[in-house]
């Protein structure tokens, strides 16, 4: 569908990025999903790209400006190499750039923050708990004040990129309960007393690693300490959005490729005499499908254009997520039925797409969460 606020910018950015998918990811995409893991090299070569520097100053290699519908675009095209893991394995760092530049110490900014952008280094945030999932609240790994350090202790867990990330932005409880009372900590993975250990056995996002952290009295320095104590998480709670509103664009990269994928075997693949895509049943489906990516498509491009005149829309985004989600799953599954037994093999981007459907729709937020948000929002 036709974006009525596209510019010669975002085309150019569109189609840079689409190139080098084409070329450098989408044929190793299934290599590299069931070898588990992407070569380290594809983060150093999207990070030259730009890819990472979104909001970041150019002094720490980033772009030295943000553009909602370019972050969209870059999540959306490398969402269509199908297999998801690619993304998550290199796109885990996103979420943690923003605190890390806006929260953390000049000292640990200045010596960090290049690396990670520019795709040497490894980043993570860890928030989520094993007992605690969305339920951010109820955060219980704990810092507290010992001289000039804190020492810290718990587990986080679904840390994407854990196993291999250099840096760790960690939520920890420092006060009373609540989201006030959370603190951010700036964590080293050498730091003593700090380990991890890989989720294994994973429906999808085979390229990515997911990990447990775990913190054994790990003493980091109080000039560790992001942001006011007390106020970590709140101060970044606006990062989220941007999270949101990559997972949009993730399921919308990942609709238009089950689309794509449907179309080309429903014109190869024949029955009862003539192609697939000349039965009635085939073609409303394949109407059903497009109207839906048109549905997220448009809504998506919206938002972007709220969020590029300085608003933050909440409730939308949080909409959005979950029918992003819901339509993902529509589309995967009519995708699934139109390629038959050949879309139930491993190697194809149907089968993949149609095992990552839950992960988009937990991740970011759940569509439960998501639901409850936006209700909120609306002031409900």
């Amino acid at each position: 569908m036709k974006n009525p606020f596209e510019t010669d910018e975002h085309k150019a950015f569109r189609e840079t990025i689409r190139s080098f998918v084409e070329k450098e990811i989408t044929p190793f995409a299934h290599e590299w999903d069931e070898a588990g893991a992407v070569p380290w090299e594809l983060h150093e070569k999207l990070g030259a790209l730009g890819f990472f520097g979104f909001g970041i100053d150019e002094e720490y290699g980033g772009l030295g400006f943000d553009d909602p519908f370019m972050r969209a675009i870059a999540s959306e095209e490398i969402a269509k190499c199908g297999f998801g893991g690619v993304g998550a394995a290199v796109g885990g760092r996103g979420i943690s750039l923003d605190p890390i530049q806006k929260l953390a110490a000049p000292e640990i900014r200045d010596r960090v923050l290049k690396d990670i952008v520019l795709g040497k280094k490894g980043s993570s945030l860890g928030i989520t708990e094993p007992g605690g999932g969305s339920d951010v609240a109820s955060l219980k790994t704990t810092a507290k004040r010992d001289g000039n350090h804190f020492v810290i202790n718990g587990s986080k867990t679904f840390i994407t990129g854990g196993m291999e990330s250099d840096y760790f932005v960690i939520g920890a409880r420092t006060g009373g309960p609540g989201l006030t009372g959370i603190s951010l900590f700036f964590v080293e993975a050498d730091t003593p007393g700090f380990s991890r250990t890989p989720l294994s056995k994973k429906m999808g996002w085979w390229a990515s690693n997911q990990a447990t952290l775990y913190f054994d009295d790990v003493r980091v320095p109080a000039t560790n300490l992001m942001g006011q104590e007390d106020y970590g998480f709140i101060a970044i709670m606006h990062n989220f959005n941007n999270e949101r509103l990559g997972l949009i664009a993730v399921a919308l990269g990942m609709m238009k490729a089950a689309y794509e994928d449907s179309i080309a075997w429903a014109k190869e693949r024949e029955t009862f005499g003539k192609p697939l895509i000349k039965h009635q049943v085939i073609r409303h489906k394949i109407a059903d499908m497009s109207a839906r990516i048109d549905a997220v498509e448009s809504y998506m491009n919206m938002i972007c254009w709220q969020m590029s005149q300085g608003e933050t829309p909440v409730a939308e985004l949080s909409k959005a997520k979950f029918f992003a989600t819901k339509s993902l799953e529509f589309v995967a599954s009519e995708a699934m039925q139109i390629l038959g037994g050949a879309g139930y093999l491993r190697g194809n981007r149907v089968e993949c797409i149609y095992r990552e459907v839950k992960v988009i729709a937990i991740g970011g937020g759940s569509e439960e969460i998501m639901r409850d948000l936006a209700v909120r929002q609306m002031g409900l």
